[in-house]
């Protein structure tokens, strides 16, 4: 027999496996739940559901099964979201494909009746036609908004810059996902920031099922056409949102709002929302905050200067509200004080303060 280390060395090596074991344990633990993943759209206000008035008999609808000989991807996808689960009482013949391209039953015993024949098809769907969403602006969001303008996120879209621009819900939104065409003759802007902070993508069914029917992630489905923004963001101090930390529609409600660019919330608000240090309340507030909000001094999408300010030296900033030197608000002009550094040297509460109306704490 070999020699034996002493039961009391035995005794002092488990704990000490023992210890490497668990901070290993933790360790993996700790790497795991640090992960960074893409948050779920946020849910909104609740719809209320609404039968459409096609003013036609039971008669009239073919249901599902009629329409998936012929659309068979389209009804696969579709059977996958919250649209498919409608009911409506009293009119429970009204769901599936139905609820929105209307009565399809003369449809489709026309087109099946057509045995394949190309000229017999396209007769079918010429006598028969269905809603299929090519109409103008108004006619598209207007089956949507059959139930969707009960909820508080959309009951404004028709006020909207949105839909003043002639932009329908079927231009974001898809019923069913199927071989959306993207259009990439536009080119695609890259952000060098991207590379170093970028989250892992989804695959795109599953990100449009957890993203409000998307057709294309945000902030891509918003670069489509505002391209001046896409280049705004860009720039080396700019919002996270390129990088998918933050999206478009955390500030901006694209159905329309009150507020000024759509923003979700009036003013200021939607930026305190997270820079929670700036809300206050204060005794004492800065009037342009209150009067056009934090973008009088900063740009939210992007700048070449520090804290996304609208002007590189902060001096400058200052006097596009406070101009004259000699004026009550600007009593120092004869110490030269404005040209001997930056104002928030000394008004450093510029946000607003409780206890001095010059912020100068």
């Amino acid at each position: 027999m070999g020699l034996q280390p002493p039961v009391d060395c035995v005794n002092r090596r488990v704990p000490w496996v023992r210890t490497v074991l668990l901070v290993a344990a933790l360790a993996c633990t700790a790497t795991a739940a640090s992960a960074q993943k893409r948050p779920e759209s946020a849910q909104g206000p609740s719809v209320a559901s609404r039968a459409p008035d096609y003013n036609a008999p039971a008669t009239a609808f073919a249901g599902p099964e009629g329409c998936r000989d012929c659309h068979k991807n389209e009804v696969v996808e579709f059977e996958k979201t919250t649209h498919a689960k409608l009911v409506f009482p009293g009119k429970d013949y009204i769901h599936g494909c139905e609820t929105c391209h209307g009565p399809a039953k003369a449809h489709a015993d026309s087109v099946q009746a057509a045995h394949g024949d190309d000229a017999a098809v396209a007769k079918a769907l010429k006598d028969h036609p269905l809603f299929s969403f090519n109409g103008t602006p108004e006619e598209n969001a207007a089956r949507c908004l059959n139930c969707h303008t009960t909820s508080k996120q959309q009951e404004f879209f028709a006020h909207s810059e949105h839909a003043g621009h002639g932009v329908s819900c079927n231009q974001c939104h898809a019923t069913h996902l199927v071989d959306e065409v993207k259009d990439l003759s536009k080119g695609n802007l890259g952000y060098a920031q991207g590379y170093f902070f970028q989250l892992p993508e989804l695959a795109d069914e599953t990100r449009w099922l957890h993203n409000s029917l998307l057709k294309r992630s945000e902030p891509e489905l918003c670069f489509g056409c505002h391209l001046t923004i896409q280049a705004k963001f860009a720039l080396p101090v700019h919002h996270r949102v390129p990088e998918g930390l933050m999206k478009c529609s955390d500030c901006h409600n694209p159905h329309g709002t009150r507020n000024m660019a759509s923003l979700n919330n009036a003013g200021s608000e939607t930026c305190v929302k997270c820079h929670v240090e700036k809300r206050g309340p204060f005794i004492y507030e800065h009037p342009a905050v209150k009067v056009e909000g934090c973008v009088t001094c900063h740009n939210p999408h992007g700048s070449d200067n520090r804290m996304l300010l609208v002007r590189r030296e902060g001096r400058q900033l200052c006097l596009q509200c406070h101009p004259e030197f000699n004026a009550a608000q600007v009593p120092h002009g004869r110490l030269s004080f404005q040209t001997s550094g930056e104002c928030v040297r000394c008004h450093v509460a510029i946000h607003g303060s409780s206890l001095d109306p010059n912020f100068l704490r």
